[in-house]
């Protein structure tokens, strides 16, 4: 059965919502593939977001029948969710049956509508590139724009498949931050999900300091990587705390590294054999009144797994809408 609505969350009852961008592109099936079975997992909806701009097609000469595009693209992102639901790593899935997918085409421009739908989302599905004139970037304008502005947590999809016959493997980087603490809570959350395990990371950098350090103690190594060591500790027990007090009684193995390094370099190079790696939009570096760190960026930019960037509790923008095409899919 299909039906057309004028809002998406009036057939969705009261269960929760992962909203996903998809183009057409060559990668929009493993990024629908990715958010289908972030939904199995949360026992949520999906929405399956598209859009086309009006104007692209208007270059002086007759404009289309934007009923028939409408249409064509709906029927696009029909056939592309049924290619997903055919997929091994989502065919399969428990509670796939229970999930209503609905389709939403719109006019609007897809970062903006992404992030205004995302206030009411569990989580923001997006790939990292898409059908943009820039397809050559490391890091396409909607997925940077989602990163940047949506409230809750982005999964941004890098061109990789999903992998179902290991056990998972999340990895987290902290450096004491709230987005970092934010970030740890998530890990945990999505390794308990995916019946996987927990790598958190922090890292340190020597200095070279260019003064004469003879009258200055400065602390080795073994010192600095001790303390770092311990403040991740500190952090991780922390968390746990918080969990058990909201009587989550499932914990992941939890294996802490502390890392010589960068930590935009370390953790991406640490993602080439991971499943998720989840970053804080923001840390405690320099520039920590951007909207989206440097680090939570270079991740985004360069890992070789899907990447979460996830904002500190409170952390919210707001966007308005226009209109839309919504179907329910059964």
């Amino acid at each position: 059965m299909t039906r057309t609505n004028d809002r998406a969350g009036a057939a969705g009852g009261e269960r929760p919502t992962v909203v996903v961008g998809v183009d057409g592109s060559a990668a929009s099936r493993d990024v629908l593939v990715h958010a289908l079975v972030a939904a199995a997992r949360r026992g949520a909806d999906v929405e399956v977001v598209s859009s086309f701009a009006v104007d692209l097609y208007y270059l002086g000469m007759v404009l289309p029948d934007m009923s028939e595009l409408r249409d064509d693209v709906s029927g696009r992102v029909r056939a592309l969710v049924d290619e997903a639901r055919a997929d091994a790593a989502v065919s399969q899935l428990p509670g796939l049956r229970d999930i209503e997918i609905r389709l939403v085409v719109c006019e609007r421009p897809p970062a903006v509508e992404l992030v205004r739908r995302s206030h009411e989302a569990l989580l923001l599905v997006v790939g990292s590139r898409g059908r943009g004139a820039t397809r050559s970037a490391l890091l396409g304008s909607v997925a940077l724009h989602c990163a940047t502005h949506a409230p809750c947590p982005v999964l941004i999809v890098h061109p990789t498949p999903v992998e179902t016959r290991r056990r998972p493997r999340v990895i987290v980087g902290v450096d004491g931050s709230d987005g970092s603490r934010a970030a740890l809570a998530a890990a945990m959350e999505e390794a308990v999900r995916a019946g996987g395990e927990v790598e958190v990371v922090s890292t340190y950098a020597p200095t070279d300091y260019w003064t004469d350090l003879a009258s200055i103690v400065v602390p080795s190594v073994e010192d600095i990587r001790s303390r770092i060591r311990e403040a991740a500790v500190e952090l991780v027990d922390a968390v746990l705390a918080e969990r058990s007090e909201r009587r989550v009684a499932v914990a992941p193995d939890i294996r802490i590294e502390v890392l010589e390094g960068g930590p935009g370099e370390v953790l991406t190079h640490r993602s080439r054999s991971a499943d998720l790696l989840v970053v804080g939009s923001r840390g405690r570096g320099a520039f920590r009144a951007l909207l989206l760190g440097s680090v939570a960026l270079h991740c985004a930019m360069h890992a070789e797994c899907p990447v979460m960037v996830v904002r500190p509790v409170g952390d919210r923008t707001a966007r308005a809408g226009r209109r839309e095409s919504v179907s329910v899919l059964s």
